[in-house]
């Protein structure tokens, strides 16, 4: 009844990694942080998230 889906779409926990990441750097850029800096701190968040998910951590 309460097992977890494991089945899910990694592509969409991408997606919502990489949002929820990326509106946090949105906020860094606009406080004058450089913006390829921004992004590589938003792939490397967004993967990790992703990767805690399919294993299972959360």
């Amino acid at each position: 009844m309460y097992h977890k889906n494991t089945n899910k779409d990694i592509l969409t926990a991408l997606v919502t990694a990489g949002l929820g990441a990326g509106i946090v750097t949105s906020f860094a850029v606009s406080q004058g942080q450089h913006p390829l800096f921004a992004l590589t701190i938003t792939g490397i968040a967004a993967l990790s998230a992703v990767l805690i998910e399919r294993s299972g951590l959360i």
